[in-house]
C-alpha cells in the first residue's frame, strides 16, 4: 500500500521536517508519497485530494495539531472501512502517542508503523452553534483551553513547559463559571474551573490528566475541576502525575456522550487547538480509526 504522509502546516522547519520523514520512511521500507501543507486549509485540501484518489492511509508527521487536522478532515468522508492513520511525532507536544509509550522519534516510530499492527481506536466528535469538531485525544473546556493561545506564543524552546508556564499566567484572570453538565443518567451542576473531555491519556506535553483513558472503550473519561483558583496549586501536580482522581475537587464521569452548559460562556479546544465555545455536546464515533503502532 501506498500512504499520503502530510508535514506540519505550522512549522517554520516544515522542509527540515518534510526530509527527515523521508529519510525515516525509507529506511523502515515505507511507501509513501509526502506533501508539505503551506496552511491549515491546504492540508485539509491535500486529506480530501488523497481520498478522492483512494487513498485510505494517512501519516500525519507532526504534533498533535497537526494529527488533529488529518482526522478531522478524514472523518469527515464516508469509510465502508475504518481508514489508517500512522503518526511521525514532531516535538514535545505530541501528546496522543504517549497513550502507546511510544517514542518521539521519528526513526523508531517509522520502523512500528512497517510492522502494519493496526489499533482500532474511538474518535471523538464535539458540536456547538458554530460547528463541530473530531478529535481524538484530548478536549478541554474551561482554563485548559484559555491557555492554549498563551502557550502557543511562548518560546518553542522551552517544549513541554509552555503549557504549564501558560497555565499560571492565565489563571488570575481566568473566570470560573457556573456549569451544567450531563453524562448519560448522571449530572453535575456546580462552579467549576476546568472540564476535561478525554479519549486519550495525555495532554499539554505530559501531563497524566486521564490515566483511566481507554481509546478502544466506546466511551469518554469527563473530569470536572470543581475546585477555586488557590487550590490549583495543589491540585495540579497531582494532574501531572496521574494521582488526582481522588481529590474531592475532581469529579469523574464515564460515558458515550455529554452536554455542557456555561455560564459564562468557556472556550473550547481540541488536541490542543482552539475549535469554539460552549454550549457543546459531545460524542463518540465507535472505532472509527485504525491507528499503526
Amino acid at each position: 500500500m501506498t500512504w499520503l504522509a502530510l508535514v506540519n502546516p505550522s512549522s517554520g522547519r516544515a522542509r527540515d521536517l518534510e526530509s527527515r520523514a523521508r529519510q525515516a520512511l525509507d529506511s523502515a521500507g515505507i511507501d509513501a508519497e509526502i506533501e508539505v501543507s503551506t496552511s491549515p486549509e491546504h492540508l485539509q485540501e491535500l486529506v480530501d485530494r488523497g481520498i478522492a484518489s483512494g487513498v485510505r492511509d494517512f501519516i500525519a508527521v507532526g504534533g498533535d495539531g497537526t494529527t488533529n487536522l488529518v482526522v478531522d478532515q478524514m472523518m469527515r468522508h464516508r469509510w465502508e472501512e475504518p481508514p489508517r492513520l500512522a503518526i511521525l511525532p514532531s516535538g514535545s507536544g505530541s501528546d496522543f502517542i504517549r497513550t502507546f509509550g511510544l517514542p518521539h522519534d521519528l526513526d523508531a516510530v517509522a520502523k512500528r508503523v512497517a510492522t502494519e499492527s493496526p489499533y482500532l481506536v474511538d474518535v471523538g466528535l464535539l458540536e456547538w452553534s458554530g460547528g463541530d469538531r473530531y478529535f481524538l485525544n484530548v478536549a478541554d473546556i474551561g482554563i485548559a483551553a484559555a491557555t492554549v493561545p498563551l502557550a502557543e506564543r511562548l518560546p518553542r524552546r522551552l517544549g513541554g513547559l509552555r503549557y504549564m508556564a501558560a497555565f499560571w499566567m492565565t489563571l488570575p484572570r481566568f473566570r470560573r463559571a457556573k456549569i451544567l453538565l450531563v453524562v448519560g443518567k448522571r449530572s453535575f451542576e456546580g462552579t467549576a474551573l476546568n472540564v476535561v473531555v478525554a479519549n486519550g491519556q495525555f495532554f499539554g506535553g505530559g501531563i497524566n490528566v486521564a490515566p483511566k483513558a481507554m481509546l478502544n472503550d466506546g466511551a469518554f473519561d469527563i473530569q470536572v475541576f470543581a475546585v477555586p483558583k488557590r487550590r490549583a496549586f495543589d491540585l495540579m501536580p497531582r494532574v501531572m502525575r496521574g494521582t488526582h482522581l481522588r481529590h474531592s475537587g475532581v469529579k469523574r464521569f464515564v460515558g458515550g456522550a455529554f452536554s455542557l452548559e456555561t455560564v459564562p460562556g468557556w472556550p473550547v479546544e481540541a488536541d490542543g487547538e482552539y475549535v469554539g465555545t460552549t454550549p457543546i455536546t459531545g460524542r463518540i464515533v465507535r472505532g472509527a480509526l485504525e491507528v499503526m503502532i
